[in-house]
C-alpha cells in the first residue's frame, strides 16, 4: 500500500489562520469529489473557524479520563476503520492525555500515513523542536509541546499561512482569536509587535530554507551541482583583481540565507608603500560591497594569510570567502599559495570557501598600479634574453654546416636583443647588443675567431646592429616609464577624487580619514597634530596607529597644513613624488577636524537654544501654573483669618483640603522642575542596584485614586537593576498622565512582563490615544497633547520620565492600545537569575 501524503500548513503564531485555511482546502477537496473527513479539528470557541467544519463529516473523537477528568482526543482506530482519502488533523504538536494511543498527535498522523491516508495538518514555527531555544530567547516562554523538525520537513507540501503583526493584534483586540478576559494579557505578553515579527521572520527562513531542500532535490535528479549553505558572518578576502566583484556577489547570496548576516570584504596590502592593487578597482568593489549592505576593510600585513584569518577572527566571522588561485600551475612550486594556506590554518572554527571565477589559473600579471616599472621576473627574463641566448644562438649556428649568411646572422642577434629590451628594458638590451656584436664578430665576421674586421661593410653592419639594438631599448624604457607615470597619476587622481567627494558628502570622519591615509601609504602610525601659537606645545587633535609621535620633528614624514598644524606619519621615509599626495590628506585632514568643531559648535549652539526655550517655557509655567494653585491657597488661608465669618467644621474641612491640594500640586510641579533641571544638566546619578519590581511599583501610585489602576506584576519576574528612587518616580509620572487622559471608570492597567534579558512596565489606559505623528513630541519639555487644560500641569512629567529611564539604561516609548487609547512601555534591564517559568497561556496555545 503506498504512504500518504502529509500536507501542513505553517504558522508564525497562533490565530494567524492556519485552522481556517485547513478547513477552506478541505471544502474545495469535498466539491471536487474527495472522500475528506474531520479526524480531530480544535475551533477554540472561534465562531467563523467553527463555521467552516458545517458540511464536513466528523469522527467521534475517543474520550479519556485522567484525573477525575474527562479529555477528548483523536480515535485513530475509527479513522483506519472509516478509511478516507484525506484526513483532517490539527495541532500537530499537541501532546496526546496519557492513556491514548501514542504520546504524541504527529505520531498518531505517521499511523494514519503508512495505512495510505493523506492527512492535512497546521503546526506553528515555535513548536518546531530545533527553534525552541530561540523562541525563549525572542519571547522569554518556553514551548512544552514540540514536533520534530524532520516529521515537519518530510511532509509533501508545506504551506506557509502569513499575516503581518500589526494585523494580527487587530484581530486578537476584535476578541477573534481569545476570550475579550485574555485579550490584554496576551497583548501585553506574547503578543508584542516585536516578538510576532521576529516569528513571522523565523517562518520566513525557515520556509524557504525547505524551498532550497526542493531546489537541491530537483537539481540532483537533474545533474546540477549547487551549494545552498546558511551562515552568520562571511569574510571576503580581495586581491584587487577582477575576480574580487565575483566573490562579493557570491557572499552576499549566501549572507541573503540567515537572518542578520553580515558581509566584510578585506584588502590584505603588503607594507611596502602604496597599494599594489588598482584604487580604480578596489573602489569599485568597496561600492558594491557596501551597496550590497557589507563593509569594507582595508588593513596591512606581509604575512596575507596570516593577516586575513587575524582579521577574521577578530570579528568573530565563521566562514571566509576565497577566490581561486590565478597562478598557472608551475607558479605553485613557489609555495601552496594563499587559498590553501588559509584552508589549512583556518582550524575548527572557520569554513574557507573557494569560489571558481573566470580569472583561475590565467597569471596574476603585473601589478595594475604599480606595474608601469618592469618586474623582477621580466628582468630576469630580459638578462637571460641578453646573455644566455646569444651563446646559446652562436652555439646553434656554428654547429650548422649550412652558411645562412652574416646579414642573417645579425637579424638573428638582433631578434634577440630587440627581446631582451621588451623583456628587461634598457641595460639587458645594451648588454645584449655589446655581446652579440662580440659573438658576431669573433664568429661571423672573416677572418673568423679574431677581433677584427677585413670588410668594411661588416663594420658598418655591425655599427647598424648596435644602433638599432640601442634604438629599441631606449623606446621600451621610454614606454616603460611613460607607462608607469601614468599608473601613477591614475592612482594619484583617483585618491584625488575620493577626497574631492568625501567633502563634498561630508561623510569621512578624521579616524576614518587618518586611516586611509596609514594604510595608503602603509605607515605605522599617522597622528594630525595642532598648537595654538609657534611657542605652545604641540597637541594631538586625532591619530591611529601604535604609537603616534607628539611633535613633527619626531616622525618620519611630516606634512605642514598652515602655520599651527601638521600631519606626522611614522613607519618609512616617503619618496618625494609621494608627498603631492600627502599633501592633498593633510588639506582635507584639516578640514575634517574644522567640520567636526563647528558641527560641535552649532550642537553646543542648539544646546543654548534650547536652554532658552525651555527657560522661556518655564517662566510662563511659573507665570500661571504655579500662581494658580498659590492663588487658591492664600484664598483659603485669607478666608479662614477672616473674623467676620463664622466657618463651620464641614467649610473649615473644605478650605483646608484645598490648601493640602493646592500645595501638593506645587510640590508636585516644584519637583519635576528640579528634576528636569538636574537632567538638563546632567547631574543625575543613579544608584544600580538589583530589586524587585513589586517593592517599587506600588509605591509609586501613591499620587492616585485607589481605584484608578489595575496592577498585575508576576511573582514570577526576575529582578531589576535600578535605582528604585528614580523608577518609581518614572512610574508615578507616566501612570498620573495616563490616570489624567483615561476616561471615568476604565482604570489604568499597569503590568509587567518578562523578555530576555529585560523587563517591561506596560501602563495602559483607554484615553483618546495619540497619532503617530505626536508620539515623541509629547516626551519634550513643556508638551501637552491635545486640548488639555492649562491647569492639567507644566508638561514635565513625560519628558522627566523618559530621562530617568535613559539615565539607568532604560526606555521609555508609546504605542497604540489595541481597541483606542495609549500604552506607555518602561523597559529596564532584567537582573542575571535563574530562569523563569513560562506563563501557562501561550505555552498552551497551538492552534
Amino acid at each position: 500500500m503506498a504512504r500518504g501524503k502529509l500536507r501542513i500548513y505553517l504558522g508564525a503564531a497562533p490565530g494567524v489562520g492556519k485552522t481556517y485555511a485547513m478547513l477552506s482546502e478541505a471544502h474545495r477537496r469535498v466539491e471536487r469529489g474527495t472522500d475528506c473527513v474531520v479526524a480531530l479539528v480544535e475551533h477554540h470557541g472561534r465562531p467563523r473557524t467553527e463555521v467552516m467544519l458545517h458540511g464536513l463529516e466528523q469522527i467521534r473523537r475517543r474520550e479519556l479520563d485522567h484525573r477525575g477528568a474527562v479529555f477528548t482526543e483523536m480515535d485513530v482506530d475509527a479513522v483506519l476503520a472509516r478509511g478516507p482519502a484525506v484526513a483532517l488533523v490539527d495541532e500537530l504538536a499537541h501532546t496526546n492525555v496519557p492513556g491514548s494511543r501514542n504520546t504524541k498527535r504527529w505520531q498518531d498522523v505517521e499511523e494514519l500515513l503508512a495505512a495510505g491516508i493523506d492527512v492535512v495538518s497546521t503546526v506553528n514555527i515555535q513548536h518546531l523542536e530545533s527553534l525552541g531555544d530561540v523562541v525563549e530567547s525572542i519571547t522569554g516562554v518556553r514551548q512544552r509541546e514540540t514536533v520534530p523538525d524532520e516529521v515537519v520537513r518530510r511532509a509533501d507540501q508545506i504551506e506557509l499561512v502569513d499575516m503581518s503583526p500589526q494585523a494580527l493584534r487587530r484581530r486578537m483586540a476584535h476578541g477573534n482569536v481569545y476570550q475579550s478576559d485574555k485579550v490584554d494579557a496576551a497583548l501585553s505578553n506574547y503578543f508584542r509587535p516585536g516578538n510576532l515579527t521576529a516569528l513571522r521572520e523565523l517562518a520566513l527562513l525557515w520556509v524557504a530554507d525547505r524551498v532550497d531542500e526542493y531546489l537541491q532535490q530537483y537539481r540532483g535528479e537533474h545533474g546540477i551541482q549547487s551549494t545552498w549553505r546558511a551562515r552568520e558572518r562571511i569574510v571576503v578576502g580581495l586581491t584587487g583583481g577582477p575576480e574580487g566583484r565575483t566573490l562579493i556577489r557570491r557572499a552576499a547570496r549566501m549572507a541573503a540565507k540567515g537572518s542578520g548576516s553580515e558581509v566584510l570584504a578585506v584588502y590584505v596590502a603588503r607594507s611596502d608603500g602604496l597599494t599594489s592593487a588598482s584604487p580604480k578597482e578596489l573602489t569599485v568593489q568597496r561600492t558594491l560591497v557596501e551597496d550590497l549592505g557589507g563593509s569594507f576593510h582595508h588593513v596591512i600585513g606581509d604575512d596575507v594569510p596570516a593577516a586575513l584569518l587575524a582579521f577574521a577572527r577578530g570579528v568573530n566571522a565563521t566562514q571566509i570567502v576565497l577566490g581561486s588561485s590565478r597562478r598557472k600551475a608551475w607558479q605553485y612550486i613557489l609555495g601552496p599559495g594563499v587559498g590553501q594556506t588559509v584552508a589549512r590554518e583556518s582550524g575548527p572554527d572557520l569554513d574557507v570557501h573557494i569560489v571558481t571565477h573566470e580569472e583561475a589559473a590565467k597569471g596574476r600579471g603585473l601589478p595594475v598600479a604599480r606595474g608601469a616599472r618592469l618586474g623582477r621576473a621580466r628582468i630576469v627574463w630580459g638578462w637571460a634574453a641578453a646573455v644566455v641566448g646569444p651563446a646559446l644562438l652562436t652555439v646553434l649556428l656554428t654547429n650548422v654546416e649550412a652558411d645562412l649568411g652574416l646579414a642573417n646572422d645579425m637579424l638573428l642577434f638582433l631578434t634577440l636583443t630587440v627581446a631582451a629590451a621588451l623583456l628587461g628594458g634598457l641595460v639587458p638590451a645594451l648588454a645584449s647588443a655589446a655581446f652579440g656584436s662580440f659573438l658576431l664578430n669573433y664568429y661571423f665576421t672573416p677572418p673568423a675567431h679574431r677581433i677584427t674586421i677585413a670588410d668594411p661593410k661588416n663594420i658598418v653592419a655591425i655599427v647598424i646592429f648596435v644602433l638599432v639594438a640601442v634604438s629599441v631599448a631606449s623606446v621600451v624604457d621610454v614606454a616603460a616609464r611613460r607607462t608607469h607615470q601614468a599608473a601613477r597619476l591614475r592612482a594619484e587622481s583617483e585618491i584625488l577624487s575620493f577626497l574631492a567627494g568625501s567633502v563634498l558628502r561630508g561623510e569621512t570622519s578624521l579616524d576614518a580619514l587618518l586611516e586611509r591615509v596609514r594604510e595608503t601609504f602603509a605607515m605605522e602610525s599617522v597622528a594630525l597634530l595642532e598648537r595654538a601659537g609657534d611657542v605652545e606645545p604641540w597637541t594631538r587633535a586625532g591619530s591611529v596607529g601604535p604609537h603616534p609621535v607628539a611633535r613633527p620633528e619626531d616622525a618620519d614624514v611630516d606634512m605642514p597644513v598652515g602655520d599651527h598644524m601638521a600631519l606626522a606619519l611614522s613607519g618609512r621615509v616617503l619618496p618625494a613624488e609621494d608627498r603631492r599626495v600627502l599633501g592633498a590628506f593633510a588639506a582635507q585632514a584639516a578640514v575634517v577636524l574644522d567640520r567636526r568643531r563647528l558641527v560641535g559648535e552649532a550642537e553646543e549652539a542648539r544646546k543654548l537654544a534650547e536652554g532658552n526655550r525651555i527657560r522661556t517655557a518655564l517662566l510662563a509655567a511659573v507665570s500661571h501654573d504655579l500662581r494658580t494653585p498659590l492663588a487658591s491657597i492664600k484664598a483659603a488661608v485669607t478666608s479662614l483669618r477672616s473674623d467676620d465669618v463664622e466657618w463651620s467644621d464641614e467649610d473649615r474641612a473644605e478650605l483646608l483640603e484645598g490648601i493640602e491640594g493646592g500645595a501638593d500640586r506645587l510640590d508636585h510641579l516644584v519637583g519635576n522642575l528640579l528634576d528636569m533641571s538636574r537632567l538638563q544638566t546632567g547631574t543625575v546619578t543613579p544608584l544600580i542596584r538589583e530589586i524587585d519590581l513589586d517593592e517599587v511599583v506600588p509605591m509609586a501610585l501613591g499620587g492616585v485614586p485607589e481605584d484608578s489602576v489595575v496592577l498585575d506584576i508576576p511573582e514570577t519576574l526576575p529582578m531589576v537593576e535600578v535605582d528604585p528612587g528614580l523608577l518609581e518616580r518614572a512610574v508615578a509620572n507616566v501612570v498620573e498622565n495616563a490616570v489624567k487622559y483615561s476616561p471615568p471608570g476604565s482604570p489604568v492597567t499597569v503590568a509587567a512582563s518578562g523578555l530576555a534579558d529585560r523587563v517591561e512596565i506596560r501602563v495602559t489606559d483607554r484615553g483618546p490615544g495619540v497619532p503617530d505623528t505626536a508620539k515623541d513630541r509629547i516626551f519634550a519639555p513643556f508638551q501637552r497633547h491635545g486640548d488639555a487644560p492649562r491647569g492639567a500641569g507644566v508638561g514635565l512629567g513625560l519628558a522627566v520620565a523618559r530621562g530617568f529611564a535613559e539615565a539607568m539604561g532604560g526606555t521609555l516609548a508609546a504605542e497604540d492600545t489595541p481597541g483606542g487609547g495609549l500604552t506607555m512601555v518602561l523597559t529596564v534591564r532584567a537582573a542575571p537569575g535563574p530562569a523563569r517559568q513560562a506563563p501557562a497561556l501561550p505555552a498552551r496555545t497551538t492552534s
